[in-house]
């Protein structure tokens, strides 16, 4: 060009270019081999998959994993009818242009697969055994906590009953005249507690306190039993000697036989009798 400047032709430039690329895919090759095409069987599918010739087995199943969506490490590949390992190079097992090979998954894959499935199910088993271990002694701490209030509410009435049987204690030991009704009442009433008791359902502690507390319970309808004894004993007594009381004074004031009345079955009617008497 005019002025001194030099210019390339633009045609040398493309030729330059493409010699260079040339060049980088000459190393390329250099390094790993041509590019070849494998014929890849997974089951009825097949695929076509391009890597360098020098390529290992390994990094033929990485392409193969991205055709069939079956994992590297779930792969056989055989070629040949033989399978061939990771490791191995795809030209020194004689693997070239169009070669084919034949996938299968690995049985391991699936048993190792399945021990995972069995290892989850056992893990999902344990949480569940635990977690229902866990409900179960909810479930017992709740139960315990109703024995224990339910014996404490048969404990609180018994008291009261025990208050009572205590006020008859004094009566019949002070001699008054106790209505056989009263010990009646109270027995009746002591039997309900008992029937309580019954009916708790109690395991551990809450059970040593029901026992306990029907012992108690049982301790106090004996107590009544033998205060309705004594009291009918002095009633009993009194009766007699009121009845005797009577007949003799009516002698002793000179009205009547010398010898002593015949026996009446009440001092009621013996009054009775010696009115009429006199």
């Amino acid at each position: 060009m005019r002025g001194g400047m030099l210019v390339q032709p633009t045609g040398v430039r493309k030729d330059d270019e493409h010699l260079h690329h040339n060049h980088e895919t000459a190393a390329a090759s250099s390094s790993d081999g041509p590019m070849i095409k494998i014929d890849v069987v997974h089951g009825s599918a097949q695929h076509s998959v391009f890597v360098p010739a020098h390529s290992t087995v390994g990094e033929l199943k990485k392409q193969i994993a991205e055709k069939t969506g079956l994992e590297p490490d779930k792969q056989r590949v055989l070629f040949r009818g033989k399978e061939k390992e990771d490791t191995v190079h795809l030209d020194s097992a004689g693997m070239k242009d169009k070669s084919k090979v034949l996938v299968l998954e690995n049985p391991a894959s699936k048993v190792k697969e399945v021990e995972g499935m069995t290892n989850n199910k056992e893990k999902v088993e344990e949480a569940m055994a635990s977690k229902e271990k866990k409900i179960e002694e909810i479930k017992e701490t709740e139960e315990m906590s109703k024995a224990f209030a339910a014996v404490a509410g048969v404990r609180k009435e018994v008291d009261k009953l025990s208050e009572r049987v205590a006020a008859l204690e004094v009566a019949v030991n002070g001699g008054t005249k106790v209505a056989d009704e009263e010990f009646e009442v109270s027995a009746e009433l002591l039997m309900r507690e008992l029937l309580k008791l019954d009916g708790i359902e109690a395991e551990g502690e809450a059970k040593l306190q029901r026992k306990a507390e029907v012992r108690r319970v049982q301790k106090f309808h004996e107590a009544l039993d033998e205060l309705k004894a004594r009291n009918s004993s002095a009633v009993s007594n009194s009766n007699k000697a009121v009845s005797t009381t009577t007949k003799w004074g009516t002698f002793d004031s000179g009205m009547g036989s010398s010898t002593s009345p015949p026996h009446m079955p009440s001092s009621t009617k013996a009054t009775q009798d010696w009115e009429q008497f006199d």
